[in-house]
């Protein structure tokens, strides 16, 4: 942990460094090889409304209807995980307390697969995000609730739940799964949805995804200080004037509409929000002044640093990138079980 303030500056540049460094990679990387130079003169042309005879036209929709929109989407979508998990283990005071493992994404995918199973995707495009936010919002109501007794939320209970939920929700999806094969059209989509992805991912998927999340990252930076206080225990944040119950429900308010945004664009992807905020934690210490536009940028590398694995590595498989994600995720969250069970003697 860095305790001097003089090195949070340079972490932060090394974050922006770092992303600026993977788009320009995600826009050179692809099936279809641009040139960079090429690449420069399209997005002049497209910033500053010049004409370039050199610009061929199928290399301009290439960066900027395809692979521009993606590199965006990461960021967005990986930043909203990131700051949910950031939210969650801030309010609760744990470390494997995030989206996924509280039943918040899960809910949201059961909310999209829903929505496109009723049909509603087609006739608007704000169906999906619509209904992952009732989704996840209702997920994380019902945990909460079973946690909660007295004013009081038992972490160990919290967590539990949210696994028995997210197992219930993850049965209902392969319900609506299993019933949809009949159409193969619905069942396709569902199975891309819940595999969580970039591919094909356009402007209009930009346009949902990014009012959301920038809102969302504003309304939390307001909650900056309560956040800090509910870390020293709910009993101190009273004592000097916090509204304990209204702040969590505003910030889990704020955060499921963030993590519905994200998994209505881009699906299913598993433990950003869990690994992003630690690491970060660790690094910046418990501020989340510094800890809030450090996940922004920390979930967008994240996501953009697996989709860019992919598109390396396996751009000649169909490869899901939660796939990715659970597999770096997953063995990071045992991780944690097996260091707090050390930690408190259970060995």
């Amino acid at each position: 942990m860095f305790n001097n303030s003089r090195f949070i500056p340079l972490i932060f540049i090394a974050l922006m460094t770092l992303f600026f460094a993977l788009a320009i990679s995600a826009l050179l990387k692809g099936p279809t090889e641009i040139a960079g130079a090429q690449i420069w003169d399209i997005l002049k042309q497209a910033v500053f409304n010049t004409d370039n005879a050199s610009i061929i036209d199928w290399q301009s929709n290439i960066i900027l209807d395809i692979r521009l929109p993606r590199i965006i989407i990461a960021l967005f979508a990986g930043a909203s995980l990131a700051l949910c998990g950031l939210v969650m283990q801030g309010m609760f005071r744990n470390p494997l307390a995030s989206p996924s493992v509280l039943g918040v994404s899960s809910g949201a995918s059961l909310g999209a697969v829903i929505a496109i199973y009723l049909g509603a995707s087609l006739i608007s495009a704000w169906a999906i995000p619509l209904f992952a936010f009732i989704g996840a919002g209702i997920s994380l109501s019902i945990v909460y609730r079973i946690a909660s007794s007295r004013g009081q939320t038992s972490v160990a209970t919290l967590l539990l739940s949210g696994v028995a939920v997210s197992a219930l929700n993850v049965a209902a999806v392969s319900l609506l799964l299993a019933i949809s094969l009949s159409n193969w059209d619905v069942a396709r989509m569902i199975i891309y949805w819940t595999m969580g992805g970039l591919d094909g991912r356009t402007w209009d998927h930009v346009y949902i995804i990014l009012p959301i999340v920038v809102t969302g990252f504003i309304a939390l930076l307001f909650y900056s200080k309560q956040l800090d206080l509910l870390l020293l225990g709910e009993q101190h944040a009273l004592s000097v004037g916090v509204d304990v119950r209204r702040t969590r429900r505003n910030l889990l308010v704020i955060s499921t509409a963030m993590v519905g945004a994200s998994v209505s664009v881009v699906g299913g992807i598993g433990f950003i929000g869990l690994v992003v905020p630690h690491i970060l934690r660790l690094i910046l210490g418990p501020s989340h002044r510094y800890l809030l536009p450090a996940s922004l940028l920390g979930g967008g590398i994240a996501l953009l640093s697996a989709d860019l694995f992919l598109t390396t590595f396996f751009s000649d498989q169909a490869i899901p990138l939660g796939v990715v994600t659970a597999a770096l995720g997953a063995p990071f969250f045992l991780f944690l079980l097996v260091k707090q069970r050390f930690a408190s003697g259970n060995l």
